[in-house]
């Protein structure tokens, strides 16, 4: 009959619990980048399994024109897909939805 090896059996019980959390600490940091001709006054960055927007990410700040903001997007849900809501100064919102955090690194604004 085998024999349970303590020091083994502790090696891969650490092994595993290092693969569970390096597969759920993915990056969730995402460039937000306005290349619009609007300022953006509120944006908003909520799990896909979420039913309502989060607190506004800008807070007091604005985004103009050319001007970029890092987010960090990890919420504690280990969800990767996100929803964003921009609010524009002239009156415009952009809602886009599905936006993988894990994946993207920078996220554009733009006219088209």
């Amino acid at each position: 009959m085998p024999r349970f090896n303590v020091k083994t059996g502790l090696l891969g019980l650490a092994v595993a619990c290092f693969l569970a959390t390096a597969a759920s600490a993915e990056d969730r940091h995402v460039k937000i980048i306005n290349e619009t001709n609007a300022t953006i006054v509120h944006f908003y960055g909520s799990n896909a399994g979420s039913k309502s927007w989060e607190e506004d990410v800008l807070g007091q700040d604005e985004l103009k024109p050319t001007e970029s903001v890092r987010i960090n997007f990890d919420d504690g849900s280990g969800y990767c897909l996100f929803d964003f809501k921009a609010v524009f100064s002239d009156g415009d919102v952009l809602i886009r939805k599905g936006i993988d955090v894990c994946k993207v690194g920078v996220y554009r604004y733009h006219t088209d």
